[in-house]
């Protein structure tokens, strides 16, 4: 989706910035780890082949995806974009008809990122991008039976189980998004704010 390739989202633990060429690379490095391939249930892709997905990711305007940043990491030291990068948040428009609805997923790749609050600030920041810039109004978001963490998170924000699929062994939740949703999703993402992202 290009609506997204000049934003920058900023809160209290994370920037979030467009998935560019340039971050490839790491994230080749990442989906070779058998863990996150069960979890984000992929197949693993040549370099060539991630390339390919960047850019018609980039072009398909049912994708929307960041690079998810260690807002630490890249204020406090010489880190660059790359040095920073611990995951990405995808939306996907899936429903051809109803363009309110979208899947929402997080993925932290890092090891060292997890536990700190930084996946849910992400997923946050999004859904707030979501509502205000791309007009979501109900989110899903499906979850491996054995992904507990991906699920604890997702419930406690509020959504609610709606379908399991014992053949793809996949939980599907569900949150429907109103301003009052939206204003409590703010006040647990930090500083949210939204900032023109000036490619280097």
């Amino acid at each position: 989706m290009k609506i997204n390739e000049n934003t920058k989202l900023v809160s209290g633990k994370v920037v979030l910035v467009p998935y560019e060429k340039k971050h490839v690379l790491k994230y080749h490095e990442w989906m070779k780890s058998e863990e996150l391939q069960q979890l984000t249930a992929s197949e693993p892709l040549t370099l060539e082949e991630e390339y390919s997905m960047q850019e018609s990711w980039r072009n398909d305007d049912n994708k929307c995806t960041f690079i998810v940043l260690d807002k630490k990491r890249y204020d406090h030291t010489e880190a660059s974009e790359i040095d920073s990068m611990v995951g990405d948040v995808n939306l996907f428009f899936n429903d051809e008809v109803d363009k309110s609805t979208a899947e929402i997923e997080i993925m932290i790749a890092d090891p060292s990122a997890r536990g700190q609050g930084i996946g849910k600030e992400a997923l946050f920041c999004m859904m707030v991008y979501g509502f205000e810039e791309l007009s979501v109004r109900c989110y899903t978001a499906k979850i491996g039976y054995d992904n507990h963490t991906s699920a604890t998170m997702f419930t406690k924000i509020g959504f609610k189980e709606i379908q399991k699929s014992d053949v793809f062994r996949e939980t599907t939740y569900e949150l429907r998004v109103t301003d009052d949703v939206i204003a409590g999703i703010l006040q647990g993402s930090q500083l949210y704010k939204e900032e023109r992202y000036e490619k280097r």
